[in-house]
């Protein structure tokens, strides 16, 4: 799997700044919708929220991979947002969250759903890769990093 399948540089934000979570979530809805004609950033937010009603996404340290289904998309498709500052988004930890990763997938897309989640909780759980992320500057800087990641081949 290659990131770049699920991302443009257009649904990534790089060191943006909002209060909540609710706030954070229409804010990934807004970035999905916005190149996508068949969507609409309320039915994206619609989605996450109806999700995170049945437990955070919240990972632990300082990530959320915010995820669900809707079963007009053709694709998987995502979007990415990093936080000056975290925010409560009542992960496992209860520490403040400030890489967030967003996967909307369509309803037929139950192991490839499952695929992408491994793959994306692979990715964020490797401390140093999400220490770049921190320290990015740019959202095509973002896209770079988030776009050379391999997984480990350690057995």
């Amino acid at each position: 799997m290659k990131i770049t399948d699920l991302l443009t540089v257009g649904r990534i934000v790089c060191a943006g700044e909002t209060a909540s979570k609710k706030r954070c979530l229409e804010w990934l809805g807004e970035l999905i919708a916005q190149d996508q004609p068949d969507l609409t950033a309320r039915e994206v937010f619609d989605t996450l929220v109806g999700r995170e009603r049945l437990g955070s996404t919240g990972l632990g340290h300082g990530v959320a991979l915010p995820h669900g289904r809707l079963g007009r998309l053709e694709g998987a498709i995502g979007a990415f947002v990093t936080l000056r500052e975290g925010i409560d988004f009542d992960a496992i930890d209860h520490q403040p969250v400030d890489l967030i990763f967003a996967l909307l997938v369509p309803d037929h897309f139950t192991d490839e759903h499952l695929k992408i989640l491994a793959y994306l909780a692979e990715m964020f759980s490797d401390e140093a890769f999400c220490d770049q992320m921190r320290s990015a500057e740019s959202k095509e800087g973002l896209f770079d990093r988030l776009s050379r990641w391999k997984p480990s081949t350690a057995s």
